[in-house]
């Protein structure tokens, strides 16, 4: 197999604002607790609106995905680079090649690409990016990700060589999204503040509890970005993020988080809305470790409990798709599983009082976003009426990323799982929903190792048993809805990574 041809590199350019370039030149000092600097009048800035600031800016070291909305494609660059059709495209690597056994991956380097600090990006630096996964304290879905790697090689400067110790449908795609990040080695100490990546923009300030600022790169070596500052502002009050929209204090709003306010945007002379699809599956997780969810009966019936597209109208004005397991209508084995523990209030206090459930308590433990909160009431108030006493907790998403989502200190919850192709977080028991099914893991594992005309029909059966198994309750799949000021362009309409990727976007 081989990759898509050499992508074209565009020559290297210096911005002409004297003052931008000195702003951008102290980019790996992360200044806390300043307001943005006032860009000059000729600087061509941009202002998004985003709901979670990110807890770090080390995208190894948290789960969180606000980390790659912000850095991924943008500060940080990886091998290659998920489009939003989902297809796989060159980035730093101009082609890559698989062996006739699809074990060993060889990728050549663009060698006009350089680290924000001028050093160049080697075959090194990649290895050096994918060894410390491995070896150092990094997230676990990023361990879980490249445990498949057996070992990464410099073959020369820009020739880089990875074996694999088994075949994997899902490695590639992986690593166009965190696992795959590359980093600039001599900044590996300080990235919770300062990045140290390769793309066309740069660190300027992280004013915590605020926003963050991006600069362009001046020495950026490929195509130059066409927008000079990127400021991202951070509501918790999805109606305040609204209203600073309408005031025209911001040029985009980057997921809408109140749907049942599209309407306020229908103005075609100053807005633009986009109505496309994520990869963000909305999951009440059940913690499989407690007791009261050891029988499949009570996690059928808590899943039976709840009207889908009645909770899908209420809390997200309808928009969005209903799904019934862990996959998405742009996965290539995506079916319609709705009907699997659908909804049949009956039925789910028949199996109830079959399993002796009759008196469950729960605590449901939420993230304070949007989509969370307003499920949490919709799940308690349909869990009543079978006869399960639920108590909804509010947590902000820091918290909610330590206790409940790191430590497991939880009996419900819900939360967007938005990374791409995620269903593999089932195969791991020391995940937080604690899952563990031993015919659901040979199945993943035989289909992701399966020949490529079989990786599909073996997904979507594994899918099933996922849905069958009730591991969990999918709730919906969030829409990708964002609203533009009527002069922004080239904001992608779908979310196919977890990037709000700025390579694309001017302002006229």
């Amino acid at each position: 197999m081989v990759s898509s041809p050499t992508a074209a590199v565009a020559p290297r350019r210096r911005l002409r604002w004297a003052a931008l370039v000195a702003a951008t030149m102290a980019v790996l000092t992360a200044c806390v607790g300043q307001s943005p600097t006032a860009p000059t009048q000729e600087a061509r800035t941009l202002v998004v609106g985003a709901s979670l600031e990110p807890p770090t800016l080390d995208p190894s070291a948290s789960p969180a995905a606000s980390i790659p909305q912000l850095l991924l494609y943008n500060v940080y660059q990886t091998l290659v680079r998920m489009n939003e059709q989902g297809e796989l495209e060159p980035l730093l690597a101009q082609t890559w090649n698989v062996s006739s056994d699809r074990t060993v991956y060889t990728f050549k380097l663009n060698p006009a690409a350089r680290f924000a600090s001028g050093t160049p990006v080697t075959a090194e630096a990649v290895v050096t990016s994918f060894d410390r996964i491995k070896t150092e304290n990094i997230s676990a879905p990023l361990v879980e990700q490249m445990t498949v790697v057996k070992s990464t090689e410099a073959v020369d400067e820009h020739t880089v060589k990875v074996t694999l110790s088994h075949p994997s449908n899902l490695w590639l795609y992986d690593i166009s999204s965190t696992a795959g990040i590359v980093y600039d080695p001599a900044g590996l100490a300080n990235l919770g503040t300062a990045p140290a990546g390769s793309g066309p923009f740069v660190l300027q300030r992280w004013n915590k509890g605020q926003s963050v600022v991006l600069a362009a790169n001046p020495d950026y070596w490929g195509t130059p970005s066409r927008l000079d500052l990127v400021t991202f502002r951070y509501f918790a009050d999805p109606n305040a993020m609204n209203t600073a929209m309408l005031a025209g204090d911001l040029d985009v709003i980057s997921n809408l988080q109140a749907p049942d306010a599209l309407d306020q945007f229908g103005d075609t002379s100053r807005f633009t809305v986009m109505d496309g699809t994520t990869t963000g599956e909305v999951v009440l997780a059940l913690n499989n470790a407690r007791s009261a969810f050891k029988d499949v009966r009570v996690r059928r019936a808590i899943s039976m409990a709840i009207d889908k597209k009645a909770l899908l109208d209420t809390v997200w004005n309808g928009q969005g798709s209903l799904i019934g397991s862990m996959a998405v209508p742009t996965d290539p084995w995506y079916e319609d599983l709705t009907a699997i523990n659908g909804y049949d209030r009956a039925e789910a206090k028949k199996l109830l009082a079959a399993a002796k459930a009759t008196d469950l308590s729960l605590k449901l433990r939420v993230p304070t976003t949007a989509y969370a909160t307003k499920s949490a009431q919709f799940v308690e108030s349909a869990l009543r009426e079978v006869g399960v006493k639920v108590t909804v907790e509010e947590l902000d998403f820091a918290t909610w990323l330590n206790d409940v989502h790191n430590g497991g200190n939880y009996d419900m919850s819900i939360v967007a799982h938005v990374e791409a192709r995620d269903i593999r977080r089932f195969t791991d028991p020391d995940y937080y929903f604690h899952f563990d099914n031993a015919d659901f893991d040979k199945e993943f594992e035989a289909a992701d190792e399966a020949p490529v005309d079989d990786f599909v029909p073996l997904m979507k059966k594994a899918t099933r048993t996922l849905a069958t198994d009730a591991a969990a309750v999918w709730l919906f799949a969030l829409p990708n809805l964002v609203i533009t000021k009527n002069t922004i362009t080239g904001v992608p309409q779908n979310a196919a990574t977890l990037s709000f990727d700025l390579s694309a976007i001017a302002k006229r």
